[in-house]
């Protein structure tokens, strides 16, 4: 017996279905593609029945909010993502390095997330903006923090009724960023590691300083109390601090699979953000 789907035309009618029925949700459809591969020449078999939700326009959009906050639809692909001046230049980098064109294409920010890979490309950058997730279902709205609401690789704190309708980014503005995917080949490869960083200095002073790392444990690593050995510090005092903050950072990181690896290539990629900023 095969699976059923269902195609709704209206965010009303998918959030009605969602709340009466066991669904799995499917959007572009590449991760599911994925995870339901039977070989060369077979469909793929899932083990649920099927909601696309690809009709649905009210997912389709990238604004600015009255607050200065940036609104991405769960729908909008990595391609319009990495096209659009409002989204921040963090996560327009992540969804340029994400796979192929034809990918970038078809995959979406609410299937990244909901996805919840530690090496998933976008939730990294947006952790470290303080992005939230919206979430919708039949008896209304709530809005979380994505660092809360992924909890662990392929777990998250959706409920059975909800569907991921939007992410918003708030307002930020860094004087110092970085970014950088380690993966096989420079396009269309898993990250094996990715890292973002942002440094904002006032007057001298580091007023801010982030950082979050992918593919680095089983959900993407922003450890606060490591920044906050760096905030405050005048910008020629980084360098008295810089193993302090460096050994924090790499207490955080997943001691599993490569941790050599990930956890010197990690402190070499901070330790160079430092330099950078000392040195402007």
């Amino acid at each position: 017996m095969g699976i059923k789907c269902f195609v709704p035309e209206t965010l009303e009618e998918a959030l009605d279905l969602k709340g009466k029925m066991d669904l799995e949700i499917v959007a572009g459809g590449s991760d599911y593609m994925v995870q339901n591969y039977r070989g060369v020449g077979l469909n793929p078999e899932g083990k649920r029945d099927v909601m696309i939700i690809s009709l649905l326009k009210e997912l389709k959009r990238i604004e600015k909010l009255e607050d200065g906050s940036v609104a991405i639809g769960a729908l909008s692909t990595s391609y319009e993502i990495a096209g659009s001046p409002l989204v921040h230049p963090l996560v327009r980098e992540a969804a340029s390095r994400m796979g192929a064109v034809a990918l970038r294409n078809s995959a979406t920010i609410g299937g990244n997330i909901g996805n919840a890979s530690p090496k998933g490309d976008l939730p990294q950058p947006l952790i470290l903006l303080d992005a939230a997730v919206v979430l919708s279902s039949s008896s209304g709205e709530r809005k979380m923090m994505l660092d809360s609401f992924i909890l662990g690789a392929k777990k998250t704190a959706i409920r059975e009724d909800e569907i991921i309708t939007s992410v918003i980014i708030p307002p930020a503005s860094f004087t110092h960023t970085f970014y950088r995917k380690i993966g096989t080949r420079r396009a269309n490869a898993i990250s094996k590691l990715s890292l973002s960083a942002a440094c904002t200095i006032e007057n001298g002073i580091v007023a801010d300083f982030r950082a979050s790392s992918g593919a680095a444990g089983p959900r993407v690593i922003r450890d606060r109390v490591a920044e906050s050995i760096l905030i405050g510090l005048k910008k020629e005092e980084l360098g008295s601090k810089r193993d302090e903050f460096l050994d924090a950072w790499n207490n955080a990181i997943s001691p599993h699979a490569m941790p050599r690896w990930r956890r010197n290539t990690t402190r070499r990629m901070l330790s160079s953000f430092i330099d950078e900023i000392m040195g402007s």
